[in-house]
């Protein structure tokens, strides 16, 4: 059923997905430049570390392997994604995805349930971690960011638990050939379930009347209650919507590796988070948006891969991404008050 908001005075109800839309200002050579500003210097970088190292660097084998293995991180990040974009932080989900892979390898490797009843499984376990994250927050209105930094706790603790803090390996084959060992164009198709979501998440957001609801209600609880949003269930819906993507994250992860350690899914939530707040400076700049994600995610694979490929020590993969996530939610901010200044005028 449609949502209605207010009309005006004495006047009826109206459909929010109805009510007229103001007219789109056209882009000028400036709002290109900012919406395509990452990828340019994206580009950038491509063409930097091409000539500082041409031979390991810039080649086919390297680029393919590049795309191939981010898609943990690009799928944990489109799962951060929907909470931000209704205003919430979910800080759960690296430790979602580490127990899902774990429960996949302990039921399949350990107790020989078939692979695919515990990838069910295991998504259904994500899906109950963001019901119980919406169930906190929204009964007893506590902040987000503790729910989920707690819950998020205790999962990794879990997690330790059930793996007897031992890395489980012997995950049927049947996974890792249809995440790494399958090509499309010398890419393995796991690259291909991220750039699927990326599409879905996309087609949400600005096609269909839910995604124009999280983001109404990312931009103002009180404003959407008033116009008849369900703010406490599109909330809540985010959150169960972020635990399932970020278990099947964790599925992938696993199938990539063909095991699951207990404490490697605690190393995503930083680069997510980078790559979620860089993605919002582009392609729809002032709001989180798949496809700048996605840029966002390949940006910092880029700039780490070539880095390590210049011999650089690995520490600095630390201050790379810890320095990304700070100039990266710098940036949205000025980006985010520049629009809504532009839009009272």
């Amino acid at each position: 059923m449609n949502q209605v908001s207010p009309g005006s005075a004495g006047g009826p109800l109206e459909p929010v997905e109805n009510r007229p839309q103001p007219a789109k200002k056209s882009l000028n050579l400036g709002d290109y430049a900012e919406r395509f500003a990452l990828v340019g210097a994206w580009l950038v970088v491509i063409v930097v570390f091409s000539i500082l190292a041409p031979h390991t660097f810039f080649n086919v084998r390297n680029f393919t392997t590049m795309f191939g293995t981010q898609t943990t991180l690009v799928m944990l990040a489109l799962a951060l994604l929907i909470p931000l974009t209704a205003g919430d932080y979910d800080l759960s989900v690296a430790a979602t995805l580490t127990m899902s892979g774990m429960v996949v390898a302990v039921l399949n490797a350990n107790h020989g349930v078939p692979i695919g009843v515990a990838i069910v499984i295991a998504l259904a376990l994500g899906a109950l971690i963001g019901l119980v994250n919406g169930f906190f927050v929204m009964v007893f209105d506590i902040d987000p960011f503790i729910v989920t930094l707690g819950t998020g706790t205790v999962i990794l603790g879990l997690t330790l638990w059930i793996s007897g803090s031992q890395t489980i390996s012997g995950v049927s084959n049947w996974l890792s050939s249809w995440v790494v060992e399958r090509r499309l164009f010398g890419i393995s198709l796991e690259f291909y379930y991220g750039l699927l979501l990326c599409v879905l998440l996309w087609y949400i957001f600005d096609f269909t009347a839910i995604g124009r609801r999280i983001l109404f209600v990312g931009r103002g609880t009180n404003v959407a209650r008033l116009s008849g949003i369900r703010v406490g269930r599109v909330r809540w819906g985010c959150f169960v919507a972020a635990g399932i993507i970020a278990a099947a994250a964790g599925v992938l992860y696993t199938g990539t590796a063909g095991a699951s350690d207990p404490t490697s899914g605690s190393t995503f939530l930083l680069p997510a988070f980078a790559a979620a707040f860089l993605g919002s400076t582009t392609i729809t700049p002032g709001r989180f948006n798949p496809w700048g994600t996605f840029i966002a995610v390949y940006f910092l694979a880029t700039g780490i891969t070539g880095l390590a490929i210049l011999g650089v020590q690995t520490w600095v993969q630390n201050v790379f991404y810890g320095g990304a996530l700070v100039i990266a939610v710098s940036a949205s901010q000025v980006v985010k008050k520049r629009h809504e200044r532009a839009a009272r005028l």
